[in-house]
This record gives structure tokens, C-alpha cells and sequence, in this order.
């Protein structure tokens, strides 16, 4: 059920990219450039998935479990903090220059574009580059931890 859930979900959000011009880049583009020919169509976009998400996040909020009976994981930090914001800034650099984001570059690699295919494996790349950052920076807060606890302990 989760399987099939899931695929349909997909489908109904690709198709919803493809239709509303998310997955072309030069719309993208065009909606970005603010000083150019400024294209204002997606903001009507994002104003739709800002309501659908904030209701959708409403009600999940009142929740423990989904509606396929899985349980709910939301983020339960209000926090910006500057790893928030940095992330937020990498993220929105890239958007302007590829003019894809995550889901629209996937579903624009699904429909065969070439730019979308070096954005994929850049996204990929980062996503690997984070890990390892993340997991060394893990480690040297454990060892942290551990040298503080043994200087306590030796009190």
C-alpha cells in the first residue's frame, strides 16, 4: 500500500511540476529575473503550494499517524539558525542557476532534458558532500564529548 501510495503521489506531483512550468528552467529563469522580462506566472504557483502545504501541515499537526497509517515525522524545530540560513542561500544560488530545484530537476530528467542530468549528479554530489561533512562533524562533537567527560571523571 505504502509502495503504491507513494507512486501515486509522485505521478500526481510530476505531473503537477510539468503543467505548471516548474520543470522548464527558462521559465524558472524568467520568473527569477526580476529586472528583465519578468515572467510572474509561477508566483501564483508557489501562492497555490504555500496553501495546499501550510493546510497540509495544519492537519498533520493534529496527527501521530498518516492516512496509510504510518507514523509522523515533523520537524519539531522553530530555530534559524545559520546553518538554516546558509542552506537556504546555497539553495536558492543554484535555483538561479540552473533554474531547477530537487523535484523539478528529477522530473525533468525523467522527460529526457540534458541540463537536467548535470544538475542531478550536482545535486548528487552535494548531498554526498554534506554527508561526509556532517558525519565528520559528528564525530568531533562525540570526541568532544568524551574528552570533556574523561577530564570530569579524572576530578
Amino acid at each position: 500500500m505504502q509502495i503504491l501510495t507513494s507512486l501515486i503521489t509522485g505521478l500526481i506531483f510530476g505531473i503537477g511540476l510539468i503543467v505548471s512550468g516548474m520543470a522548464d528552467p527558462a521559465k524558472v529563469l524568467g520568473f527569477l529575473d526580476l529586472t528583465g522580462l519578468w515572467d510572474p506566472s509561477l508566483a501564483l504557483v508557489m501562492a497555490g503550494a504555500i496553501g495546499v502545504g501550510a493546510l497540509a501541515f495544519a492537519l498533520a499537526g493534529r496527527r501521530t499517524t498518516s492516512f496509510i497509517g504510518l507514523d509522523m515525522k515533523l520537524p519539531n524545530s522553530r530555530q534559524l539558525d545559520r546553518r538554516l540560513m546558509a542552506g537556504s542561500v546555497l539553495f536558492g544560488i543554484g535555483w538561479g542557476i540552473a533554474g531547477f530545484c530537487p523535484g523539478p530537476g528529477l522530473v525533468a530528467l525523467g522527460m529526457g532534458e540534458s541540463k537536467a542530468l548535470i544538475f542531478v549528479l550536482a545535486m548528487i554530489a552535494g548531498m554526498g558532500l554534506f554527508e561526509l561533512i556532517e558525519r565528520r562533524r559528528q564525530a568531533s562533537l562525540l570526541q568532544s564529548a568524551q574528552s570533556a567527560q574523561s577530564t570530569v571523571s579524572a576530578r
